[in-house]
């Protein structure tokens, strides 16, 4: 956890500021017993007839509004600390939701998958949030804690040394019972953020599954998984709940013991008498400083258990923003002219996934020229996707080089490599907005350019229907609008950026032929460059300049559709599989 701390440097003056006001609010609560025990004597003096009963009400009014005030002092004191420690504890909060979201935006898809999507979720919510409210706590808690106990010890030993040894018995007994909660709850607190982990995982896969769950009537099967992560928790809950439970009253039960054996050995030895220096103010006060001390002992005992939660929650998320980047820039990157060809080779290239065996692309070697369509065919599990993922660098390759206009893509700084790239994903990815900001999403994109994309998307028919047209509405993830419609948004998005290279990962299969051949018709007709599509229905890329075949990982074949079905089998059959013999 000590590692987060660096990122509360720039708010150091204001801590200061806290312990201050929180060694002021200490000082200023360790003074109130005395007065009480003031104000205990003086009205026992009046009705003893050791004072006058006059006197003694003037005395105990003085008395108390100097309680009144401190008691004022203390509470100003404890609402600006309280302020300034959440200011604090917020900003810090920001600043590592900041940092870990700057982080997984570097993150290639290796390292996501290797996190997972639910846990850094998590990370980014949940562990924050859990280290925010104890860094709140810490603030509060680590200056008042020891302040208040030694400062309550310190005040019961002057009181009367004698009596103070039940108070360490008290302590003794505290501690024993603070162990034995600290011992059972805190290993627990790793299981718990680990199945906070599962639960997201679980109620993520069944939500974005949930059209297939209700075809299947899988329903039941769902609430089973859901249930028992959810089980696992409330045991865990429940379990670390019940420790907490005992131990309150547990210590309640001590503080009130130590009161009473107090107020006995008092009495019984003769301590407390008429004539004698220690008075009942005195006792009242002792109790009071003792109560102060065990109170100290079970906040410290609250930050003793928080730390290793929020330790736990810490490692998290410094393992997210300590975690190397497996794809950066190099040395001296190469930043690419703006009009560059686009020009695109593999040579040689390998690629295998981590902790896996065997490549997943072997041997993959082709050109893809400037204003010409590639496609890519295959069956599934083939490597199409994977292989267009390379170019982009959302993969590194295993081994041989990608490049583009004869430079190595390694070797090209990132920034500027997705500058002139445009990518259409598998499945169109919204964001919540407008039409005009999800298609102009890139920087490089005007409203001109916005407009025309659509329209070669096949886009602006469905938008110019709509009342505020570019200006309408779209909610988180697209939701409200079809999957072709959300294709052809994604598919703009790509063009409105003005990219040299563009690449559509089977981008097309939620339009229908019509709607596809037009498009394709309007990206040949108006869009210079380089152009690579991954696609299932050989329709969409008969049309392509070079198809490449794949077959598990291998390119099997290359040329154009009339020459593949003469000399590539594994297209022959796809194509017989999807073409009539006129079409053939």
């Amino acid at each position: 956890m000590i590692k987060t701390f660096r990122y509360l440097k720039p708010y150091i003056l204001s801590i200061l500021f806290i312990f201050i006001l929180v060694a002021a609010r200490a000082l200023l609560d360790l003074a109130l017993p005395n007065y009480m025990g003031e104000i205990f004597d003086r009205a026992n003096d009046g009705f003893s007839g050791i004072i006058p009963i006059p006197e003694a009400r003037t005395e105990i009014l003085y008395l108390a509004l100097q309680m009144l005030g401190i008691t004022f002092a203390s509470i100003t004191v404890t609402i600006f600390g309280g302020f300034l420690e959440s200011r604090v504890s917020a900003k810090y909060a920001k600043k590592l939701r900041e940092e870990v979201y700057k982080k997984i935006e570097q993150f290639s898809l290796t390292e996501i998958d290797e996190i997972t999507v639910s846990s850094l979720i998590t990370r980014t919510t949940n562990d924050i949030q859990t280290v925010q409210m104890t860094v709140n706590m810490l603030l509060r808690m680590v200056i008042l804690t020891p302040f208040m106990a030694v400062g309550a010890i310190t005040m019961a030993l002057s009181k009367q040394p004698s009596l103070s040894m039940i108070l360490v018995a008290s302590i003794s007994a505290l501690i024993i019972l603070l162990a034995t909660v600290f011992i059972l709850t805190v290993p627990k607190f790793g299981k718990m953020q680990k199945l906070v982990d599962k639960q997201n995982l679980v109620t993520r896969e069944n939500l974005k599954g949930l059209k297939v769950v209700r075809a299947y009537n899988m329903e039941f099967f769902q609430k089973e998984k859901i249930s028992k992560v959810a089980d696992d928790s409330r045991k865990l809950n429940i379990f670390v709940n019940r420790i907490f439970t005992v131990m309150w009253p547990g210590a309640s039960l001590i503080m009130g013991f130590t009161g009473l054996a107090m107020a006995y050995f008092a009495v019984k030895t003769g301590i407390v008498t008429v004539n004698s220096q220690f008075t009942g103010g005195d006792l009242s006060a002792l109790i009071q400083y003792s109560n102060r001390t065990i109170m100290s002992f079970m906040m410290l005992t609250h930050i003793l258990i928080s730390i290793p939660r929020a330790s736990i929650s810490a490692k998290r998320i410094m393992e997210v923003i300590d975690k190397p980047i497996v794809i950066q820039n190099t040395k001296d990157p190469i930043v690419l002219p703006e009009n560059i060809e686009g020009l695109v080779e593999f040579k040689d290239v390998y690629f295998q996934y981590p902790g896996s065996e065997e490549p997943v692309l072997s041997n993959i070697n082709f050109t893809a020229k400037p204003n010409e369509v590639t496609a890519f065919i295959g069956s599934t599990g083939s490597g199409k996707s994977t292989l267009i993922n390379l170019l982009p660098r959302l993969y590194d390759i295993t081994s041989g080089d990608i490049l583009i206009d004869g430079i190595s893509i390694k070797d090209i700084e990132l920034k500027s490599l997705y500058e002139h790239i445009g990518y259409v994903p598998q499945k169109g990815n919204l964001f919540k907005g407008t039409i005009r900001s999800n298609i102009g999403f890139s920087n490089l994109s005007t409203d001109e350019s916005i407009k025309k994309a659509a329209k070669i998307a096949q886009a602006e028919d469905f938008i110019l229907k709509y009342e505020d047209q570019y200006n309408q509405e779209i909610t988180q993830g697209g939701s409200n609008v079809s999957g072709g419609q959300r294709q052809r948004l994604s598919i703009a998005r790509a063009l409105a950026a003005q990219a040299k290279i563009l690449i559509f990962d089977d981008s097309f299969s939620a339009l229908d032929f019509k709607t596809d051949k037009n498009l394709r018709k309007a990206l040949r007709e108006n869009i210079e460059a380089t152009i690579l599509i991954v696609a299932q229905r050989i329709n969409t890329i008969k049309e392509a300049d070079q198809i490449v075949v794949l077959d598990e990982g291998k390119i099997v074949g290359i040329g154009k559709h009339h020459e593949l079905l003469k000399n590539c089998p594994i297209y022959l059959e796809i194509a017989q599989s999807q073409l009539s013999e006129e079409e053939l």
